[in-house]
């Protein structure tokens, strides 16, 4: 059964409760990425146009101590919301107390109210990531309705996303609905050719990807860090480079299992020092000293991966290819962005997390069909298990007129 969504709810002059991801990164006060921010704002809009009043719930960070309160407040993204939406946004420096209630009670339609960081309840028992009841319903008890936007924590159970859903009226934003769809469905019922592209540093953290995408995918490329155990497993000499040495019978296991469909790096870019400047060269595995490490993907890898990717019609991309902080060691992952922005007729689709920051970065943000801003969430979802805070949405109601209509329900 699908989830409601915000057009399926009646917020005209309700309080609304949002739920967003703003958990955006933030140096000395200024927010060096507000693609989460941008991305909320079709659901905030809608809102404020169907005249609710928006209050806004998000965490940033995470807080273990006094210290970590100051840099960890919401009131920079607050700032920033307001320059996007044109329109004030009051900053309230509470999660719960006198002073907010007053503030959301004196709301007048199309107004917008954003709490405290909702970690900061963390500080005391985390009341917060433990979704205590108290708490969840405390929050629930400041609006009417509730639209769950933050598909970033969707994999958690918190009492911002599940403890208030289990108290009101809760679906999906537009943002998150738009990552059901995407991710969802198109890994679910993709057009094929189907290719996945896996990243990062451990095979350890995609094993479960990996086993979901085997059955659905036709080929999976993998690169970066998690390559090297896989390519150990095998025999391959890779010098010093990453490698899980606990997991080189379990690589095994997945290239037999894999039937041919996994395609690995046949060169690498190594250096003998983790560092931006060092000197680099590119080789096959047979002439990678024992002193080197691979940091990214070779040219001939970059060849094979265009080949394997040519004609594709579905695309899922999670983890780069390398270490692509380093300009010297991102030439994978830039290759992998420049070779999916031209895939003609193609759905492709960055899983959120490091991938989605290279390929902003890159400049290629508007050249992929969907860039998830959920990193764990995403991860989680391409494993195919249930994410908490989707399963704590209301259900739609299901049409009985059997026309498949889009009837309006009482």
């Amino acid at each position: 059964m699908k989830k409601k969504t915000l057009e399926d709810l009646n917020v005209k002059g309700k309080k609304v409760l949002v739920r967003v991801d703003f958990n955006v990164p933030i140096i000395d006060g200024v927010i060096s990425d507000d693609n989460r921010i941008i991305q909320a704002l079709p659901t905030i809009n809608y809102l404020l146009e169907e005249n609710a009043k928006v209050i806004l719930l998000s965490h940033l960070g995470r807080i273990k101590s006094e210290a970590d309160l100051a840099k960890n407040s919401l009131e920079p993204v607050a700032k920033r919301l307001q320059e996007l939406l044109g329109k004030d946004v009051l900053f309230v420096n509470q999660t719960r107390g006198a002073e907010l209630e007053a503030a959301i009670n004196n709301m007048k339609e199309s107004e917008v109210v954003m709490l405290q960081n909702t970690r900061y309840e963390d500080l005391d028992g985390k009341k917060e990531s433990k979704n205590d009841p108290a708490l969840g319903a405390y929050w629930a008890s400041l609006g009417d309705v509730f639209v769950n936007d933050a598909f970033g924590t969707a994999h958690r159970s918190h009492a911002s996303n599940v403890g208030i859903a289990n108290c009101l009226e809760a679906a999906a934003g537009f943002l998150m609905e738009k990552e059901l769809k995407y991710i969802g469905d198109t890994v679910d019922k993709p057009e094929r050719p189907f290719v996945a592209i896996l990243g990062g540093a451990k095979v350890s953290d995609k094993i479960n990807v990996i086993e979901n995408l085997l059955i659905k995918a036709d080929k999976i490329l993998i690169g970066g860090g998690m390559a090297y155990t896989f390519m150990k497993a095998q025999g391959h000499n890779i010098g010093t480079s990453l490698c899980e040495n606990d997991k080189l019978e379990l690589a095994n296991t997945i290239l037999a299992k894999a039937n041919g469909k996994i395609i690995l790096p046949v060169d690498v870019v190594v250096t003998k020092e983790f560092a931006e400047d060092a000197p680099f060269r590119a080789t096959g595995y047979k002439g990678l000293k024992e002193d080197e490490m691979g940091l990214d993907i070779g040219p001939k890898t970059i060849k094979l991966f265009t080949k394997e990717l040519k004609g594709a019609k579905t695309v899922v991309w999670n983890g780069p290819m390398g270490v692509f902080e380093f300009a010297n060691f991102a030439k994978g992952t830039e290759a992998v962005c420049e070779v999916l922005a031209n895939l003609k007729g193609a759905r492709t689709i960055i899983g959120g997390g490091d991938s989605a920051a290279a390929a902003i970065q890159m400049g290629y943000r508007d050249k992929f069909t969907h860039i998830s801003t959920g990193g764990g969430a995403s991860l989680e979802f391409l494993e195919g298990k249930k994410l908490p805070g989707v399963e704590s949405l209301n259900d739609q109601e299901e049409c009985n007129c059997g026309s498949g209509c889009d009837c309006e329900h009482e």
